[in-house]
């Protein structure tokens, strides 16, 4: 008797987890292919960290759905992508495009790199050097005042 329980049990946590399992169905092997890279490409808006192929947040799946229902539509690669960048913005594509703003994210650690050297450097050269002889006595100066 508890085995049967267990079994149907069993039985029904598998349907649950089937039904739960999102099946696209393609045309074409070039729709499936295009498909599984744009999920790849794009994007969770809310994990950040991960593509919408891999994460099961519930605005991952709406994506999945509408770049399933573009697809079947007739849509290319780069007109799923800019629908997906106007609604999201370019956040959400994995390769963002080359702008102004973009740029200083990879120029300003360079320029900071220079100009700390360009200090280091600068703050080396005015510094006069000082004698080891003079150091020591005016170490042994210091001493003498504190005994």
């Amino acid at each position: 008797m508890k085995r049967g329980l267990l079994f149907i049990a069993l039985l029904f946590a598998s349907l649950v987890a089937q039904a739960t399992e999102e099946a696209y169905e393609f045309d074409t092997p070039q729709q499936r292919l295009l498909f599984q890279t744009l999920t790849a490409e794009l994007r969770c808006p809310m994990c950040q960290n991960q593509n919408i192929a891999d994460s099961d947040a519930m605005i991952s799946h709406d994506m999945r759905r509408k770049v399933y229902t573009l697809i079947k539509q007739g849509k290319n690669e780069a007109e799923i992508i800019d629908y997906m960048k106007s609604r999201y913005g370019d956040f959400i594509h994995y390769k963002p495009p080359v702008t102004p703003v973009t740029m200083w994210l990879w120029l300003a650690p360079i320029l900071f790199s220079i100009v700390a050297l360009l200090v280091v450097f600068l703050r080396r050269r005015t510094t006069p050097p000082e004698d080891m002889a003079a150091k020591l006595a005016k170490a042994e100066a210091m001493l003498e005042q504190d005994k």
